[in-house]
């Protein structure tokens, strides 16, 4: 009896990465189905969507695979775009990459795929599976595992990744190989839906400026900003230094306090501050092996790498010279291999 040929639908964005991950799985002898996943983005901003339906198009018909179109809309709105606004009005600083690839591209997408006879689904992530464990991908400069932490084994066992092994260079050769004309596209870039729009631009949009003052660690009022919702630690622009010191040295931001409004200051990096020890609250995590061995933490994406403890499932305790913002993804390492994360809940 002949073996039945596996079907695979990939996201195909009309990008390099999801193209070349349609063209190897097409090689490779899967039967390849490219599906287009329309997202929200606010009428106030430049439509792009139907120029990115049309180079994913362009894609399917090159590679001679069938073209499928998921209007996801208001999941996108509903489960990604409103849970970052609200995370930004309590505060905190969050990740929506990693909830887009949760709840549209692992949730929405396999589930149109499913319902139409697929095995598989696969992304032109920079990461490798083998539909167990989820790995970084070999180029290091391209790594994406920090965004699919979210990824469980269920997903995995249906999930391929098939430019993980490769180099970014790797890839655009291949295209130019199969000849197709991403090879020539620039990278995107900016958050999922928003595309390269300033994020203190965006949530203006939707949360209401609120003036307030600007401290110094010595609890000084050194200027004013336009509400601590737009701001995230570490940053040394957008609020207005009304006392300038002697030195004129610039100022950094290193505490938010949320019920009054202030911004806390200082001339010192996050980067340069004592290591000290932090033990931090996670929620929402998602554990691939929970080990109490030696594991690294990672705090945002191509973020260094810091040598943690876990202490519990939501609990873990690391070294670190700076500040951590809550509602961030910390992600776990045992070298090359992701053993689990969650969000910041709180750092003490």
């Amino acid at each position: 009896m002949k073996k039945k040929t596996k079907k695979v639908f990939v996201g195909i964005s009309g990008g390099v990465d999801s193209s070349v991950a349609a063209y190897l799985l097409k090689k490779q002898g899967y039967e390849v189905h490219g599906i287009f996943v329309k997202t929200w983005s606010p009428d106030w901003l430049p439509c792009t969507w139907v120029e990115e339906k049309r180079d994913a198009m362009r894609v399917c018909a090159h590679l001679n695979i069938p073209f499928h179109f998921l209007d996801a809309e208001q999941e996108y709105k509903n489960g990604v775009a409103e849970y970052m606004i609200n995370e930004y009005k309590a505060g905190r600083t969050p990740n929506p990459d990693v909830l887009c690839n949760r709840v549209i591209k692992f949730g929405v997408m396999w589930d149109y795929a499913k319902e139409h006879g697929a095995d598989f689904i696969a992304t032109g992530h920079y990461a490798q599976t083998d539909g167990i464990n989820l790995m970084k991908g070999i180029d290091i400069s391209k790594d994406q595992s920090y965004f699919l932490w979210m990824l469980t084994k269920e997903d995995l066992a249906h999930t391929l990744l098939p430019i993980g092994h490769l180099r970014k260079s790797e890839v655009r050769d291949l295209a130019t190989k199969a000849r197709l004309f991403t090879g020539e596209k620039k990278d995107s870039q900016g958050i999922c839906f928003l595309g390269d729009v300033d994020m203190r631009e965006f949530l203006s949009h939707y949360i209401e400026q609120e003036k307030g003052v600007v401290k110094n660690i010595e609890g000084k009022i050194v200027g004013e900003h336009h509400g601590i919702w737009f701001y995230t630690l570490g940053e040394r622009h957008g609020f207005h230094i009304t006392k300038q010191s002697t030195d004129q040295k610039p100022y950094y931001i290193v505490g938010k306090d949320i019920n009054e409004n202030i911004l806390i200051v200082s001339h010192t990096p996050t980067s340069q501050i004592k290591s000290k020890k932090q033990i931090i609250s996670l929620r929402n995590t998602n554990w691939q092996k929970l080990s109490k061995s030696k594991v690294e933490a990672q705090i945002r994406y191509h973020g260094e790498l810091i040598p943690t403890k876990i202490i519990d499932q939501e609990t873990v305790e690391i070294t670190h010279e700076g500040t951590v913002a809550e509602g961030q993804s910390l992600v776990l390492y045992k070298k090359d291999e992701l053993v689990g994360g969650g969000i910041i809940e709180k750092v003490s």
